[in-house]
């Protein structure tokens, strides 16, 4: 009798706080409830919960704590102060490691890169510069993207423009990005990008496993952990992912090894290797045995950070240029200037090109200043510590930097930060204005700066360039353009656009 009667005073508690919390909700301003925290605010938002977040930070000057519901591990530390992310990242980056959270939520990623820390993260970072930094693997690069554009999103355009048929310019891009990527990756192509646009499992497999990992930042990990337990819902959609993967990546290295083993992967001189190739023919360097565990990992974290970066920043790109027109037509005139004086004609640009572009590299920044790829990232404190701000720290609390939000604050880009602006990144001198990681946080900071950094933005302008010079792209009139809820900053309902030709 005594445990019904518990049981009744606490389902009557609940409904008490419920009723509360409804009669008195207000959306906009994140409140703490009894027993629930600040968990109301987080769901009735999280359809636009970067704008939120920025929200909450320009009202907190930088940085707020969120707390969730008692019974559970969401207390968190949000920030947008760089003198936070100088500090974390860097002065003191020995003390915020990823942390087991992190590696928890990330499972599917192994003992890959972005889930490591300490000696391990430090060995497989000097392997991936080693090879992604190889003059054969650059060349590879430049080709492999040169080739799919020729070959792949070209002949698409012509299709769409010969057809007047509206396109979903999101899909396409990550199409591209796709295939782009498991080729350099890899050294294989899916041909996820072709006139039929077919649905191939390695694709749809990584867009899940990247879907059913948002709702473990904003659900009590009791709650997932349930869910994987008895099979249901969001976990059984990753495990099926997880396994689809694995299987696929399973063959690739198979394949890979019966080729070198027969000599059958040589390449002509000049062309250069894929990185999985470059990884088997250099097993053992570095004290790193190259074992089928191993390079899943690897190649799986290499996969998942260069086709979603990528992707997402080329969309936001052509999207906010395409909305610019005076922008887009500086583009165009740059572009120009860089070509042979053969008269204005359909052109695929070089790596050489585009590398010397200013205005082009501009509008780049200024668009992954407002929608960076990755909106956020997670440091896990190893010992209490306290930040330049004030906020203390310690081993239980997640530390949260809102990356989008930085872009997005007054207090760091000025009065004009939501205006689309590239000429902030040009000096007076016409030079390229470098700007602090700390400050323009897209390709992370300190010692975890992106290693695909100058990769990324290979990829971005040759794409770029061929689309805007031989296109002219406007969205459909009407059609909603902002971010998803997810861990890439992708657009919630794709891009839908007209695609007409501007040369015959």
């Amino acid at each position: 009798m005594a445990s019904l009667a518990y049981y009744e005073i606490l389902v009557a508690l609940l409904c008490f706080v419920s009723l509360y919390v409804i009669c008195t909700f207000d959306r906009r301003l994140l409140q703490e409830w009894p027993v629930v925290g600040m968990l109301p605010n987080l769901l009735f938002n999280v359809h636009r919960i970067h704008d939120f977040v920025t929200d909450q930070l320009e009202r907190s000057r930088g940085t707020f704590l969120f707390k969730g519901p008692f019974f559970t591990n969401m207390e968190m530390l949000v920030t947008a102060d760089p003198a936070n992310v100088h500090y974390v990242t860097s002065t003191n980056f020995q003390n915020f490691p990823k942390g087991p959270q992190f590696r928890k939520i990330f499972d599917v990623l192994g003992d890959g890169i972005f889930n490591t820390d300490g000696d391990s993260w430090q060995t497989q970072r000097k392997l991936a510069q080693l090879h992604m930094g190889h003059r054969g693997f650059q060349q590879f690069l430049v080709k492999s993207t040169k080739d799919k554009v020729e070959k792949g999103l070209i002949p698409y355009l012509e299709q769409i423009c010969q057809r007047g048929l509206v396109v979903d310019l999101q899909d396409l891009i990550q199409r591209f990005t796709f295939d782009t990527t498991c080729i350099l990756v890899n050294g294989y192509d899916p041909i996820c990008l072709s006139i039929e646009l077919p649905e191939v499992p390695f694709a749809k497999a990584m867009h899940d496993l990247e879907e059913t990992i948002v709702p473990r930042h904003a659900l009590p990990e009791c709650f997932w952990k349930l869910q994987r337990w008895l099979v249901i819902g969001q976990e059984k959609k990753y495990r099926e992912a997880w396994a689809t993967v694995d299987h696929i990546l399973a063959r690739y290295i198979n394949e890979k090894r019966e080729e070198l083993r027969f000599g059958i992967n040589s390449k002509e001189e000049g062309e250069g290797v894929d990185l999985l190739t470059s990884y088997l023919k250099n097993d053992g360097i570095m004290g790193v045995k190259c074992d089928d565990k191993f390079l899943r990992d690897t190649m799986l974290t290499l996969m998942a950070a260069g086709q979603d970066s990528v992707s997402s920043a080329l969309t936001w790109f052509l999207w906010v240029v395409s909305t610019h027109p005076v922008v887009e037509a500086r583009i165009r005139e740059e572009l120009e200037a860089s070509m042979p004086k053969e008269g204005n004609n359909r052109r695929i640009f070089s790596m050489e090109q585009v590398s010397k572009l200013v205005y082009l590299h501009s509008a780049i920044c200024e668009s992954l200043r407002l929608y960076p790829p990755i909106p956020f990232e997670e440091k896990e404190p190893h010992q209490s510590d306290i930040l330049p701000s004030g906020h203390h720290v310690h081993p239980k609390l997640r530390l949260l930097f809102s990356i989008y939000a930085m872009g997005r604050m007054k207090s760091i880009w000025g009065e004009d930060c939501l205006e689309f602006k590239p000429e902030r990144w040009i000096t007076k001198q016409g030079m390229i204005r470098h700007e602090p990681s700390f400050k323009f946080f897209a390709f992370n900071a300190g010692p975890r700066t992106c290693l695909g950094k100058d990769m990324a933005f290979t990829q971005i302008k040759m794409v770029a360039a061929a689309i805007i010079h031989n296109y002219q792209v406007r969205v459909v009139e009407g059609h909603p353009v902002f971010p998803s809820a997810s861990m890439v900053l992708n657009m919630e309902h794709g891009l839908m656009a007209n695609i007409t030709k501007r040369w015959t």
